[in-house]
C-alpha cells in the first residue's frame, strides 16, 4: 500500500513567502524556497505566484502529488483556521475574505489547511523548541507587524472564532497612531518595523537598516541602543497586561527584530519585573525561539501532522 511521505509547509508573510518540503516525521528540511510578497501587488498575482511556486518545488524534487500528505499553510493575519477562511491581512492589501484552504485545494488536488502564522510558530515551539513541555505559554513575533499566539494547559488557543492571540493589536495608547487594522495606539503601531525604521531615520537623521541599527547597539552606540530600549520598554508594557491575565510560565520571542539581542531582552525583562503583579512576574520567563527564521514553516508541517493524526506527537 502506498503511503505518503512528505509534507508541504508555507510561511506567507507580508515581507516574503517561504515554502518547503519536509520529510515525514518533520524533522528532516528537503527543499526550501523564498520570493518577495510586495513583489506581486495584487491578490490575484501573490495567489498564482504560490500556486506556480508549489507545483515547480513538488517537481523539482521529483516526487509525485500521491506522495504528499498535505500542505500547511501560515498566513500574517486573522484566519478561521476550520474553513480555510482569511478574513483579511493588515499589512497585505486585497484579501478580504478569501477562501484560501478552497481556492488551494482546487488547483493543487491536495488537502491544505490554513492558520495565522504565529500559531504556527507557538506549535512548533510546542513540538521542538522552547515551549516544549511548557503548559502555559505566550508566543509572538516581531517583524513587519507584531504576531501573537496562547498555548493554554497544553494547547494552542485559538478563541471562539479562531483569531485569539492577537498582541500587535492590544492598545496601549488609546489616543496613540492609527493602526493598518483600522484601530489606532495599538502595539504594532509602536513597534513594527516600519516604525522602528521611521524613529531610527529622525535620531540619525538619514536611512538606516535594521541590521545596522542591530550592530551599533552591540558595538555600544547610544542612540541604537536608544532604539532597542524603547522598543522592548513599550513590548514589556504590552506583555505585562498578559502575564497579569494569563500566568505563563514563559513568552517565546521570535521574527527578525528579536535578532536586536540582548538590549531588547534586557528592557523586556526589566519592563516585566517592573509592571507585572509580582506573583506573575516571579514565575515567567522570557526568552528568543529556538527555531527562528524558519519557526511558522515548520510549525506550517506540524498542523498537516496534527490535524491528519490528532496528536501533536
Amino acid at each position: 500500500m502506498h503511503k505518503p511521505s512528505y509534507i508541504i509547509g508555507i510561511d506567507l508573510g507580508a515581507t516574503v513567502v517561504k515554502i518547503a518540503l519536509f520529510k515525514r516525521g518533520l524533522k528532516r528540511l528537503i527543499l526550501k524556497e523564498t520570493f518577495f510578497t510586495k513583489g506581486y501587488p495584487s491578490q490575484e498575482l501573490l495567489f498564482d505566484k504560490l500556486v506556480n511556486s508549489i507545483n515547480r518545488l513538488i517537481s523539482s524534487c521529483l516526487i509525485k502529488k500521491s506522495d504528499i500528505l498535505g500542505v500547511g499553510i501560515g498566513v500574517p493575519g486573522p484566519v478561521n483556521s476550520q474553513r480555510g477562511l482569511v478574513y483579511y491581512f493588515p499589512n497585505i492589501p486585497g484579501w478580504k475574505n478569501f477562501p484560501l484552504k478552497e481556492k488551494l485545494e482546487q488547483k493543487l488536488g491536495l488537502k491544505v489547511f490554513v492558520e495565522n502564522d504565529v500559531k504556527l510558530m507557538a506549535l512548533a515551539e510546542l513540538k521542538f523548541g522552547q515551549a516544549r513541555g511548557v503548559k502555559n505559554c505566550v508566543c509572538l513575533t516581531l517583524g513587519t507587524g507584531v504576531g501573537g499566539a496562547l498555548i493554554l494547559n497544553g494547547s494552542l488557543f485559538r478563541g471562539s472564532s479562531f483569531v485569539a492571540g492577537e498582541i500587535g493589536h492590544l492598545s496601549i495608547d488609546w489616543n496613540g497612531p492609527n493602526c493598518n487594522c483600522g484601530s489606532r495606539g495599538c502595539l504594532e503601531a509602536f513597534i513594527g518595523n516600519k516604525q522602528i525604521l521611521r524613529n531610527a531615520r529622525k535620531l540619525f537623521g538619514r536611512d538606516i537598516s535594521l541590521e545596522e541599527i542591530s550592530r551599533l547597539a552591540k558595538q555600544g552606540n547610544k542612540k541604537a541602543g536608544k532604539i532597542w530600549q524603547d522598543m522592548g520598554f513599550k513590548l514589556g508594557i504590552a506583555l505585562s497586561g498578559l502575564v497579569n491575565v494569563f500566568n505563563p510560565e514563559k513568552i517565546v520571542i521570535g521574527g527578525g527584530l528579536a535578532n536586536a539581542g540582548s538590549i531588547l531582552f534586557k528592557s523586556v525583562r526589566s519592563t516585566v519585573k517592573q509592571r507585572a503583579m509580582r506573583p506573575h512576574s516571579k514565575v515567567v520567563s522570557i526568552t528568543k525561539s529556538s527555531l527562528g527564521y524558519n519557526a511558522p514553516l515548520v510549525g506550517a508541517s506540524v498542523l498537516v501532522a496534527v490535524s491528519l493524526f490528532k496528536d501533536l506527537n
